[in-house]
């Protein structure tokens, strides 16, 4: 019998009629280098070896992805010897060969450490537990030659997932460029498979790299210049309008990246609108439910404000004080669409 994917992936649950057991999350709303080394100091505990940095790299001048001076800091200050770890891509595009993919990490300014394109030199499988579409899933090969994984995710919107958070980072962003990511995104057309079935490829897809890693592998949400649009769009990202909120960061993927949608939702005055649309309107949510189901993690959680002596907050807490419109930072150093007003 064929796999038959779940529903309701555009229905967001409240935190109060989730059931379950509570994960830690923790959260700053530092955006800078000392944010993100803040944060990172709370989860670090289970790093150790040789250490994978996942982060999207992003499209040749993409405006949105990750300051790299934050990860330049962390890498010289907290993971030194640390690699940044990466795929090519399914699509034709900037990262589509290792030879372009190498071009465009230069134009983005990811020079300061090593960058492993880990799909390279050919493909390995990692087994996927308990999944119904896949019993293994096809990843970079010199992925499995770290002991740890750090996930660095730029929280964004996502043009067929609804949004990207360290789920997406992992289950595409790992996958392969020519086996993993086809396995994910196709039956016969290139992207012929969407919202709930996607999301839940996406989710065992990131299971078999997660469990591959376990327990040495923590999660980082950034949720900053979050255009509806995934960095794989590069420059024509539409622009941001959602405002910048501050770093998450927990040892469950399921309980961040829950964390996350739920600052969106909470949001003053219609803050989180654009982003909420983008993610109901792709069924986004299933991302959510499908990793629950599979034992990744829970979708309760301790929210824990590390600015404020750590105090136990609310998501609405969380974000009482953000006023609703976006405002460019100083590491707007490449701005696409995103034009100064």
């Amino acid at each position: 019998m064929s796999p038959v994917p779940g529903k309701d992936g555009n229905r967001y649950i409240p935190f109060d009629r989730r059931t379950g057991d509570s994960s830690v999350v923790f959260f700053t709303r530092d955006l800078s280098e000392a944010g993100l080394k803040k944060i990172y100091d709370r989860v670090a505990s289970v790093i150790s070896g040789k250490v994978a940095i996942k982060l999207h790299t992003g499209e040749a001048h993409g405006p949105n992805i990750i300051p790299r001076p934050w990860v330049k800091a962390l890498v010289d200050d907290r993971l030194p010897g640390a690699a940044i770890v990466e795929t090519n891509t399914y699509y034709e595009g900037s990262r589509y060969t290792t030879e372009a993919h190498r071009q465009t990490l230069e134009i983005n300014g990811w020079t300061f450490c090593p960058v492993d394109i880990t799909d390279a030199q050919g493909v390995t499988t990692f087994p996927v537990n308990g999944g119904k579409w896949f019993t293994e899933m096809h990843v970079g090969k010199t992925l499995a030659d770290y002991d740890s994984l750090v996930v660095l995710t730029h929280f964004k919107g996502h043009t067929m997932g609804g949004f990207g958070g360290s789920n997406k980072n992992i289950g595409i962003g790992c996958a392969d460029g020519r086996i993993g990511k086809k396995e994910i995104h196709s039956h016969v057309d290139m992207w012929d498979i969407a919202e709930e079935e996607l999301m839940e490829r996406i989710s065992e897809s990131t299971k078999a790299t997660v469990d591959h890693f376990a327990p040495h592998v923590c999660f980082i949400n950034t949720m900053r210049n979050m255009s509806v649009s995934c960095d794989c769009e590069g420059p024509e990202a539409e622009p941001v309008v959602t405002p910048d909120v501050g770093i998450l960061a927990s040892l469950d993927i399921l309980a961040v990246d829950n964390a996350c949608v739920d600052l969106l939702y909470n949001l003053p005055d219609g803050g989180g609108k654009a982003m909420i649309e983008r993610i109901e309107s792709r069924h986004g949510l299933r991302q959510l439910s499908y990793m629950k189901e599979l034992g990744m993690g829970n979708d309760r959680y301790t929210l824990i404000d590390i600015d404020n002596g750590d105090a136990v907050i609310t998501a609405a807490q969380a974000v009482q004080d953000v006023k609703p419109e976006w405002k460019p930072d100083r590491y707007n150093v490449f701005w696409g669409r995103n034009r100064r007003r």
